[in-house]
């Protein structure tokens, strides 16, 4: 990738403590391998989770994860399970960990500024007794994301406080035209605009949890 000509690159991780400084002793010391009570009771209570991954040649994907809170099961002190939904079957991420197993998870509980980071190893499960307790509206899931924790920490609220995520005041949902309306923009689609209106609309929050 050629830099622009006005723009000044940092080429060196050198260059880039020289700029950002060295992080605090407190930053450097909050990682840690195992899970505590504290992130055992935070994936209890989240309902949202991003999941990172990247395929053997380095190609990203950030795929968002959500379910009732406590979606995630802790199976051991070390390990975790992610199910699958009904979704559009693209498997980008899936695919991804067949190539490369490292991932990244960013888990938020609406309201909170923190956050709970876990990056390790995963591996996707078609079949294990644990996913009898993950069966949501019927649904029990085809298969699971297990990811094995190699670092784990909470993140603070810093980004979450600048962007106002949380306060309705600062939402501006109406800013953009419908989802249907962009779809049609955007992409290829035979339906007209008012056919994804009426697919986007009520009968889509029914669908959930259908295959």
């Amino acid at each position: 990738m050629t830099p622009a000509p006005d723009m000044t690159e940092i080429t060196s991780a050198d260059e880039l403590r020289e700029l950002l400084g060295a992080p605090m002793r407190r930053a450097i010391d909050k990682e840690r391998v195992t899970l505590h009570s504290w992130d055992r009771e935070w994936l209890e209570r989240s309902p949202f989770c991003l999941v990172a991954t990247s395929d053997a040649a380095g190609n990203c994907d950030v795929s968002p994860k959500g379910d009732p809170p406590g979606f995630t099961r802790v199976l051991d002190d070390t390990t975790i399970a992610i199910p699958e939904r009904p979704g559009n079957r693209r498997a980008d991420g899936f695919l991804n960990v067949l190539s490369n197993p490292h991932v990244g998870l960013i888990y938020l509980i609406p309201g909170r500024g923190e956050t709970l980071r876990i990056n390790g190893r995963a591996r996707l499960v078609r079949e294990a007794p644990f996913f009898d307790s993950m069966i949501v509206r019927g649904h029990r899931p085809a298969l699971a994301l297990v990811v094995e924790i190699e670092q784990i920490f909470f993140h603070c609220a810093k980004a979450l406080m600048r962007s106002k995520l949380w306060r309705p005041e600062s939402w501006e949902p109406d800013a953009l035209p419908s989802h249907a309306r962009i779809v049609k923009d955007v992409q290829y689609t035979a339906e007209t605009v008012e056919e994804l209106e009426r697919h986007y609309g009520d009968a889509y929050e029914k669908k959930l949890y259908n295959a």
